[in-house]
């Protein structure tokens, strides 16, 4: 069984569907804990009452980012975890941090990587004029909003769209292709080399 422990700020939408997959799909993998850095995330609440042990560690209390990182590096390891997943974790994280969790811990961001890095990116996407854009899952590294792609799903943006309705449709997708990336990496399916994640040939893309 893998040890999954998920860092949420927010409401943990995709720490949601993420904990609903793994229950509806049966994967050999088990939602150890999940840890905030705010005592007002939504999410909390949810993974309670899941039966998902929760902590919250708040980061504003900390003088610097390298010490709330040493606290929160300390609870998580409580758990022995295989995967760290960040959904919506508001924290830009520290070298040494990502450091330890080389490999296995992952983000998703909200473009086509390379493209559109930092905040605010559906606004970025619809300034450029681009057609496309979508939704990028990768292992942290510590160079901001990089590291080796795991998977991506491409929309295409409409005349009508505005950073809100893009966002919701991304949303949807979202919560699709994250809880996969993360099946993935329980059934052992994920190889990296070196800036690059190669799925096992049998994955069925589809699913």
């Amino acid at each position: 069984m893998k040890r999954i422990v998920i860092l949420i700020s927010g409401r943990g939408s995709n720490m949601q569907a993420i904990v609903q997959a793994a229950k509806k799909e049966n994967w050999s993998a088990e939602i150890v804990a999940v840890i905030s850095n705010r005592s007002d995330a939504a999410g909390l609440e949810y993974a309670a009452s899941m039966g998902i042990p929760t902590s919250v560690i708040i980061s504003k209390n900390f003088p610097t980012r390298e010490a709330f990182d040493a606290v929160l590096q300390t609870e998580i390891d409580r758990y022995s975890p295989d995967l760290v997943v960040l959904a919506g974790f508001m924290r830009i994280l520290s070298v040494a941090f990502v450091e330890h969790y080389t490999n296995r811990m992952m983000n998703i961001h909200p473009s086509l990587l390379p493209s559109f890095v930092g905040v605010k990116t559906h606004k970025q996407a619809l300034d450029a004029g681009v057609k496309i854009h979508g939704l990028t899952v990768h292992f942290v590294t510590p160079e901001l909003d990089h590291g080796p792609i795991i998977e991506q799903v491409a929309v295409r943006i409409l005349s009508s769209d505005d950073e809100d309705s893009l966002s919701q449709r991304l949303l949807i997708q979202e919560h699709i292709i994250y809880p996969r990336a993360v099946r993935w990496f329980v059934e052992g399916k994920l190889k990296v080399n070196g800036n690059r994640v190669d799925v096992d040939v049998d994955t069925d893309l589809t699913n």
